[in-house]
């Protein structure tokens, strides 16, 4: 018998349960004109994932399971199988509020079948808490459940069974993590596979990484060819947020046949249908929509700022952007990204020079507005900051415990730094606000990472839409930009040769000193520290030092190194000034810059927890020291 399967790759809107509903309608409708049989469509599709503690209210939980059974009452000559919250008036969580799981509801003729342990719903059982996740704070698991009731798991989990076109059909449904076996202690596919489901079903609502893909596919894969069954993954797109990370949710929903090869596949970050048809006689599962060719790291790279970033405004209702234009990389770089997605005349680059400024980054920053189109002024700080600095130091404060009085002293730092505020805090606000709309943070990775900012200057803004890329994926944005977006050199090719200066002081302007960081080796020394799924700290470094394996371990080459670092002193000194403020006053920056657009393994913001510490070296790490330093 051959079945008709519609995967219903939707955007879901976190925490409108209405406006899902709505979505969700159209494609039952759009389902039924293609005669399916089985509509699968996301985890969570009705209230989105992440939401923060509105899963706390009583009323936002009442409208899902209103809008719960107003899908159900849709599905009359179809199976619809969907996720949303399922909620149990009965019973209450640890937290005293009333029990909530991650469920899966499966309807038919108008009902809601049954689920898992008398319930009319299936039960997520592995419940993610780890980078942006922090399910067991809301959700009952499947696993507590079982607990509860004296229930083995494997006799709790069983397939779904209904009846289509007289014939019973047994379905494996799961949720999401439940189909990431590496981690936990239960494989569930294969436990619903030795039951006689004919055909496995993953909806999922799995935020975007680079290279996640590779990993969904060699985990999915292996489940299909271990249980000889073909395997559907319906994945949903849009964004969400945990209030310091933007997460893309690419989609990507795709089916396996029983050997686990990939049959088919819906492009990325795209609102559509995937249409499948399964003869459940032969257990083959087909589809015209082949999957796609690989892309670039840099190709994915674009396409998910862009989304992730065109998804954010949109939802922000934020029309226009202005952008600081220093005649850099990383500015450059979000000035032609922004003109991208909002188109020139929305733009509004500002170049703010003060007296260190050289002639060729100011040029460079006409040359870019020039070629981009965009609105363009300039407007010098140099008099503004000499006045905030005059006033700073000749006004006298009065100590009224000694009844005297005496005058404040700026350092050479808190000379830049006063630049940096009146940019960023003073003009590019007030310009935003004038122009109508928010403005951008310019910080990479690399920056974010040692607090290379200034508080309330350069680390301020809507968005740090760059600020999970380190600084040599930011260059590789740039020509990608030039020649694939723009077909054109927008951004000038000195640009990419200069080295990177804040231009903040005589010593520290192009030509003349630069950034502290040699980010061909910190940009490597840094994602160490970050993206690992083990953390590494400097008694790692030391070691692969010693071992002489840091090359190999770091990714980076040996030249930069050799040519850093003249001896061993040199390389422990830069490695423990970079660890104290990564690990110690950079935590600070972090916790109030602005939101970030996720795209690693692991992002600063709420994906990194952290909590402000004294920086910690081990006790490794002072033997290896001192062994190196002999």
């Amino acid at each position: 018998m051959l079945i008709k399967i519609i995967c219903g790759q939707m955007e879901i809107i976190p925490g409108r349960p209405d406006l899902n509903y709505q979505k969700i309608s159209q494609i039952i409708c759009q389902a039924k004109a293609k005669k399916a049989d089985i509509l699968l469509l996301p985890e969570m599709c009705l209230p989105g994932y992440l939401i923060g503690d509105l899963w706390e209210q009583q009323t936002f939980l009442d409208d899902c399971s209103y809008y719960a059974g107003q899908i159900a009452a849709q599905s009359q000559d179809i199976c619809i199988i969907f996720g949303s919250v399922a909620t149990e008036a009965a019973k209450i969580n640890e937290d005293g509020r009333i029990r909530k799981y991650n469920a899966a509801y499966i309807c038919q003729n108008g009902n809601m079948l049954p689920g898992y342990l008398g319930r009319n719903f299936v039960i997520k059982n592995s419940l993610p808490n780890y980078r942006e996740f922090d399910d067991a704070r809301y959700f009952h698991s499947l696993q507590k459940l079982c607990a509860e009731e004296n229930v083995a798991i494997a006799d709790a989990l069983s397939p779904v069974a209904f009846t289509i076109k007289g014939q019973q059909i047994k379905l494996g449904v799961m949720l999401c993590e439940d189909g990431w076996t590496d981690n936990y202690q239960y494989n569930i596919p294969n436990i619903l596979a030795e039951k006689e489901a004919s055909l496995l079903c993953n909806l999922s609502c799995s935020p975007y990484s680079l290279e996640k893909n590779k990993k969904r596919h060699r985990l999915l894969a292996a489940q299909s060819k271990t249980a000889a069954k073909p395997l559907i993954y319906c994945n949903n797109v849009g964004i969400q947020n945990n209030g310091k990370n933007i997460f893309t949710y690419d989609g990507s929903s795709c089916v396996y046949n029983a050997s686990g090869k990939l049959a088919a596949a819906l492009p990325m970050f795209t609102d559509e249908l995937l249409e499948l048809t399964w003869n459940t006689e032969t257990n083959e599962i087909h589809s015209a929509t082949l999957p796609a060719a690989p892309q670039q790291e840099t190709d994915i790279i674009y396409h998910t700022l862009r989304y992730g970033t065109q998804q954010f405004l949109k939802q922000c209702g934020i029309n226009k952007m202005t952008i600081g234009l220093s005649g850099g990389i990383d500015s450059a770089v979000t000035a032609a990204m922004y003109t991208d997605i909002l188109g020139p005349e929305n733009v509004l680059l500002l170049n703010l020079p003060s007296r260190y400024n050289s002639e060729a980054t100011k040029n460079i920053a006409q040359r870019l507005a020039e070629k981009l189109h965009t609105n363009y002024a300039v407007m010098p700080i140099t008099e503004s900051c000499q006045h905030t600095e005059q006033q700073l130091t000749s006004t006298p404060v009065t100590n009224f415990n000694s009844n005297t009085t005496f005058n404040l002293q700026l350092s050479d730092l808190q000379r830049e730094n006063i630049q940096a505020r009146d940019r960023g805090a003073r003009l590019i606000a007030a310009a935003a606000a004038a122009f109508g709309g928010a403005f951008s943070c310019n910080s990479n990775k690399s920056e974010i990472a040692i607090g290379y900012a200034t508080f309330y200057g350069d680390i301020c803004g809507a968005l740090a839409m760059i600020g999970d890329l380190w600084k040599h994926q930011v260059y590789a944005l740039g020509h990608y930009l030039n020649d694939e977006i723009f077909k054109d050199e927008v951004i000038p090719n000195e640009i990419f040769t200069i080295r990177p200066s804040a231009e903040l002081s005589e010593e520290q302007t192009v030509g003349v000193g630069g950034d502290p960081l040699v980010y061909e080796y910190h940009d490597y020394l840094f994602k160490a520290f970050m993206e690992r799924w083990h953390k590494i700290t400097p008694a790692d470094i030391l070691r692969w030092y010693k071992n002489n394996t840091l090359v190999a371990e770091l990714g980076c080459s040996d030249k930069i190194i050799q040519d850093t670092f003249p001896d061993n002193h040199a390389l422990i000194a830069d490695l423990e000034r970079w660890w104290k403020l990564f690990s110690g006053f950079a935590v600070a920056k972090r916790i109030q810059a602005p939101p970030i657009l996720s795209l690693s393994k692991r992002s600063f913001g709420y994906d990194h927890r952290e909590a402000q510490l004294t920086p910690y070296f081990s006790r490794e790490y002072y033997q290896l020291k001192e062994e190196l330093l002999r």
